[in-house]
């Protein structure tokens, strides 16, 4: 509701401000939705305050998928490490992985990898990479960032649950411009004119080749990679880790810790999720095309995250390890371990309530509609879909909110279908750009909670690389809105620009910290060693 005005922005930035400041994302969060009943209703607002808590759950199917598929996770996690599965995993790739680099290198590509779904991305990677970074000594700020930076930027290029919703505003957008069905192209065309000029996701991604490749670090993550590797503690002393499998259920109680405990439920939960997308999304007839963007990804999650737990509980059962009554037992201590998550997760969308309550997302859209400049619009549009995400800490209600507006006012000021690409690439960017840097993103609070690290130290380690690469990506729309040269020669500047900015801003901060802006390989044989 656009009468609220500038006051719809205090909630969200009211709690983001406080998580960073405090550290305590609950409160923080809470606070923020109390503030926006206090602005809703003009008095103490906790009615409607806890109305929209009970709505961020009862409300919308899909938080409800997403808390089940949490909590199934959770019980997977728990189960496979009662198992043995984490312990074998890491003895495993200890052999292999032997340095920081190389772990930093399987923890992207394994990302990549996995590009359907930013959620069983975090999951995946943050739990298999966990065990191998500790005994490496690198920090859980870092493998979060690699993890994070990674998921949601890969599921924008390729077929996944995001493109497949992405496709749907785009078929909103062409109909709010009112142009003739005759001259509305393909949405998936759409879609893959619009990959290069999706900047901040292709760059993020190579970012995390960048940073990973060289070793180098800055700003606070460099503290963060130094504490890891001279005294071992892979989190800060007083962080709240958003999960701590190890302290929560103790040390596995089996001996000979065997492969299979963990590559079986992992692959059982890629196997059923893919499949399982794929059957809900078929209909006879249905064309390959069709059956990838009429699937429905959050019934995927759940039965490929159920038949990820129902394979623990076999193996479990097959190998004498654990009795049906510690392997129900174990579930609920793995519900546990994600009470922190879900609670973060509800609150988050609590927020979500909140500014589409108060009419955030118009209020910046509309603001932000007043830089009218045909060369300008696509770096506006990033800056729009970016604040609208950082607020909101919803990527998928930012393309919601902004697909349908950007579409139109493309059209209308330049009747050139390039530029609606232009700005559906850059709805992408901003979107992900504002979950990277946002304590409120759930894919934020998901990359935190499988690679245990403390959700405020990775939002404040990740934010120094996400402004970079968003800067970057931001002046290479500027340049393109005015030159009309080819994005995909404008990348590898880019590319090369985020390189020189890594080493120099890295030199300078190690002079600055008077530490070498890279972990020497004295650390690392010493963990090595350990």
């Amino acid at each position: 509701m656009a009468e609220f005005g500038a006051l719809s922005l205090v909630p969200p930035l009211l709690a983001i401000g406080l998580a960073i400041v405090t550290r305590k994302a609950v409160l923080s969060l809470f606070l923020g939705v109390w503030a926006g009943g206090v602005v809703f209703t003009g008095g103490v607002g906790l009615g409607k305050t806890f109305g929209w808590i009970a709505a961020a759950i009862g409300d919308s199917t899909f938080h409800a998928q997403i808390i089940i598929f949490t909590l199934l996770l959770g019980s997977a996690v728990a189960m496979i490490w009662r198992l043995g599965g984490s312990h074998a995993v890491r003895n495993w790739a200890i052999d292999r992985l032997d340095t920081r680099r190389k772990v930093g290198v399987a923890t992207w590509l394994l990302g990549l990898l996995l590009f359907f779904d930013d959620y069983a991305n975090t999951a995946v990677v943050g739990s298999t990479m966990r065990d191998v970074a500790d005994h490496l000594r690198l920090s859980r700020e870092k493998l979060a960032y690699l993890v994070d930076s990674t998921a949601a930027p890969v599921a924008t290029l390729a077929v996944s649950s995001w493109v497949a919703f992405q496709l749907s505003m785009i078929e909103s957008g062409y109909e709010a411009a009112d142009i003739a069905a005759s001259e509305v192209p393909n949405a998936f065309a759409v879609f893959l004119e619009s990959i290069p000029y999706n900047t901040y996701a292709i760059l993020a991604i190579a970012m995390v080749g960048i940073v990973v490749l060289s070793g180098r670090d800055y700003g606070e993550m460099l503290a963060a990679e130094h504490r890891a590797a001279e005294t071992g503690r892979v989190t800060r002393e007083d962080a709240r880790p958003m999960q701590d499998v190890a302290a929560e259920l103790g040390e596995p109680s089996v001996e000979n810790p065997r492969l299979l405990a963990f590559f079986i439920p992992i692959g059982v939960l890629v196997v059923a999720t893919v499949g399982t997308a794929l059957w809900t999304g078929y209909e006879p007839g249905a064309s390959p095309y069709d059956t990838v963007i009429e699937a429905d990804y959050a019934v995927a999650l759940i039965f490929g995250s159920f038949a990820m737990v129902v394979s623990t509980y076999v193996l479990g059962y097959v190998t004498g390890r654990l009795t049906l009554g510690e392997s129900v037992d174990t579930t609920i201590d793995g519900f546990g371990i994600m009470l922190t998550a879900v609670t973060i997760l509800v609150l988050a969308w609590s927020i979500g309530n909140v500014v589409e309550a108060l009419g955030t997302g118009e209020y910046v859209g509309g603001v932000a509609g007043q830089v009218l400049d045909p060369a300008l619009l696509p770096v506006v549009v990033l800056g729009t879909a970016a604040f609208v995400a950082f607020s909101t800490g919803s990527s998928w209600g930012t393309m919601a909110i902004v697909t349908p507006i950007a579409v139109p006012v493309a059209w209308q000021l330049t009747g050139d279908h390039t530029m609606v690409a232009a700005l559906v690439g850059s709805v992408f960017s901003g979107a992900i750009f504002g979950d990277h840097a946002s304590p409120i993103s759930d894919t934020t609070v998901l990359s935190a909670t499988f690679t245990g690290a403390d959700l405020i130290d990775h939002v404040r380690t990740q934010l120094y690389y996400a402004v970079t690469v968003a800067l970057v990506a931001a002046a290479l729309l500027v340049v393109w809105g005015y030159v009309r040269i080819t994005p995909w020669l404008l990348l590898p500047v880019g590319v090369v620009a985020l390189v020189g900015l890594v080493y120099g801003l890295s030199t300078l901060d190690g002079r600055r910290r008077g530490v070498d802006p890279t972990v020497s390989d004295d650390a690392e044989a010493t963990a090595a060693d350990d």
